[in-house]
């Protein structure tokens, strides 16, 4: 098991040393009404994401049924259920950037990273989403790692760009 800076869960396996951090988390909101969306946040932060065996210890610990943790994880487009990468690339898919060539972009992505949109590369250095607009039209084709922006983009600058964030 690796600790939550590597972006896998320290949660999994079910051993109570393994909730450390968890732990304390629930023990700072209990008994405060509404917590679960805070909990649920810093358990993420913490963790890297949402592991199932995590949704299930807050279930336990603030009485909250797992299926009601699930559908507040599944709506609010903030949470995630499996680990990300180092490096989130968010290609944008807007109007402007899809007139300019932003599905060649993200072909290329694909290509390079052997991972669809959504997919989170196996050595966990990359996470590739799409996103409907960045709100750089005036750079198009442009996507976004971490808090960068990088527009103008050609298929071919892509493999420079990344090479930035191995």
């Amino acid at each position: 098991m690796t600790s939550a800076i590597g972006n896998k869960c320290c949660c999994s396996g079910g051993e109570a040393s393994n909730f450390v951090q968890l732990d304390e988390i629930l023990l700072k909101y209990q008994g405060v009404k509404g917590a679960l969306i805070p909990v649920l946040q810093e358990t993420q932060h913490a963790y890297g994401y949402l592991s199932r065996e995590a949704i299930q210890r807050i279930s336990q610990k603030m009485d909250i049924p797992v299926s009601q943790i699930y559908g507040v994880v599944t709506f609010y487009s903030q949470f995630h259920l499996n680990p990300r990468g180092k490096n989130i690339i968010r290609v944008c898919q807007g109007t402007a950037c899809h007139v300019r060539g932003a599905k060649a972009i993200l072909t290329a992505l694909e290509d390079i990273l052997k991972v669809a949109p959504g997919g989170t590369t196996t050595d966990l250095k990359y996470t590739l989403e799409t996103v409907a607009c960045i709100g750089a039209c005036g750079l198009a084709p442009v996507m976004m790692i971490n808090d960068d922006t990088h527009g103008r983009l050609t298929p071919e600058a892509v493999t420079e760009i990344l090479a930035k964030y191995a």
